[in-house]
């Protein structure tokens, strides 16, 4: 990761230990910086070549100090193949329509959120979130940031808070409905991001930490081949 001139006078902190969200019995530190200013996108767009993920006007990567487990992982795009399975997903789903929309929260989005929540995720932190902690996910951006809403006839039925980078697109947030109907609509948002960034000759889908041992976080090992930031480098990683 390389820092100009400018950006080399960011100041990192390092947040105090913390029990670890994903593995028990672990304890979490991060690195953090604020992402502000207009160098905010240029930095956003260096930090993530270099591993961080972003969280409102912070950018932030782990720094626990007994545990690697966390891997940064991006998909190449134009290496990535769509395989039967895929493609019968994309099929299953060609009905929904994605729309690029500016990071602004609405009532309709956040009710979803709030199902998605309470079905999927009810033991986490996120569950307790109110209107007004969804509104600052999705609106506290200093970045070039989008939320893509995926409809069926109208109906909102997922959505992807999705950072625009230079060289590739980064999915910070999806949520979806948990209707049995939509079982794989998770799945199917990874691949719109991986069509999308081809149109646009992007090279790259970035998926945040890969945690083998995380059920909530072991998914992206699905979409190869994949790349993991480790020991200061992109490398093409096996994810079995």
């Amino acid at each position: 990761m390389r820092l100009d001139k400018a950006q080399s006078k960011v100041f990192f902190y390092t947040t105090s230990p913390l029990s670890c969200p994903y593995l028990e019995g672990q304890v979490e530190r991060r690195i953090v910086t604020e992402l502000s200013g207009p160098q905010a996108d240029n930095l956003h767009n260096a930090l993530s070549k270099g591993g961080f993920r972003r969280s409102h006007f912070m950018a932030y990567a782990p720094v626990c100090p007994n545990c690697s487990e966390c891997i940064p992982v991006r998909i190449k795009v134009d290496e990535f193949v769509f395989s039967k399975s895929w493609r019968r997903l994309e099929n299953k789903f060609k009905h929904i329509v994605a729309e690029r929309c500016a990071p602004i929260a609405t009532q309709e989005q956040f009710s979803l959120f709030e199902s998605y929540q309470k079905k999927r995720h009810y033991d986490g932190d996120m569950a307790s979130m109110d209107y007004f902690d969804y509104r600052s996910m999705i609106e506290e951006t200093p970045v070039a940031t989008e939320l893509v809403e995926f409809r069926n006839q109208g109906k909102l039925v997922s959505g992807l808070l999705m950072d625009c980078l230079d060289d590739g697109l980064s999915a910070v947030y999806s949520y979806f409905d948990h209707d049995e109907a939509y079982q794989g609509l998770g799945n199917y948002m990874v691949l719109w991001s991986i069509r999308e960034a081809a149109r646009l000759n992007l090279p790259y889908i970035y998926l945040g930490y890969l945690i083998k041992e995380c059920r909530k976080m072991s998914y992206k090992a699905r979409y190869t081949p994949l790349e993991g930031f480790i020991n200061g480098m992109w490398t093409e990683i096996d994810t079995q």
